[in-house]
């Protein structure tokens, strides 16, 4: 079970670090908003499994996949919401610029 615990935390981890990559590397609101919220919601889910894993067969660990399964429907609307309200107050996407 540690091992398993292990990958799971380290798993989410690294899909949390490659979200914040798209965050940064990424050259406009729209594209960076996509990369963090799919990284975002995998990431806190894996690492909200590893952690009840550790807990083991108890209320706490319903309560930590409660928080994961919410957090992941919270992540996804307010994400759509965000992208919706810039769009609509004009935030245009990026274009390439071909040279």
């Amino acid at each position: 079970m540690t091992i398993l615990t292990i990958v799971l935390l380290s798993t989410g981890f690294l899909f949390i670090s490659a979200g914040v990559i798209g965050v940064l590397r990424f050259p406009d609101f729209y594209t960076r908003l996509h990369a963090m919220s799919k990284c975002d919601a995998l990431g806190i889910f894996l690492m909200a499994s590893g952690m009840a894993i550790h807990a083991g067969m108890s209320l706490n660990a319903i309560k930590i996949l409660l928080i994961a399964i919410f957090v992941a429907g919270a992540s996804s609307t307010a994400t759509h919401a965000l992208g919706r309200a810039a769009f609509r107050s004009g935030l245009a996407p990026w274009k390439r610029e071909d040279s």
